[in-house]
C-alpha cells in the first residue's frame, strides 16, 4: 500500500510540491530558520503522501446524480 502510494501517480503537481519542499529545505538549512524547515516538510510530506491542502481531490467538485429530464413546474405569483 504505502509502496505503491509512493511509486504511482507522479504528476506536474507532485512534481512541483517536490521540488519546492525540497528547495525551501536547502534555504532552510543554510539560513538556520525553523519556519522554513517546517513548510518545507509540509510541502514534502504533500509530494511523498499525494495529497493537497483538501485531501486526495478534495476540491474536485462532485457530479451531480439527479434526474435532469423532468421539467419542474414552477408557479409564480403577482406581488402588488
Amino acid at each position: 500500500m504505502i509502496k505503491q502510494t509512493l511509486l504511482t501517480g507522479w504528476h506536474f503537481m507532485r512534481f512541483l510540491r517536490l521540488g519546492l519542499g525540497i528547495y525551501i529545505a536547502v534555504q532552510a538549512v543554510e539560513t538556520h530558520s525553523i519556519f522554513s524547515g517546517v513548510v518545507a516538510a509540509f510541502f514534502m510530506f504533500q509530494a511523498v503522501t499525494n495529497t493537497g491542502c483538501c485531501g486526495s481531490n478534495g476540491c474536485a467538485v462532485p457530479i451531480k446524480k439527479g434526474n435532469s429530464d423532468k421539467i419542474e413546474e414552477v408557479e409564480f405569483e403577482e406581488i402588488k
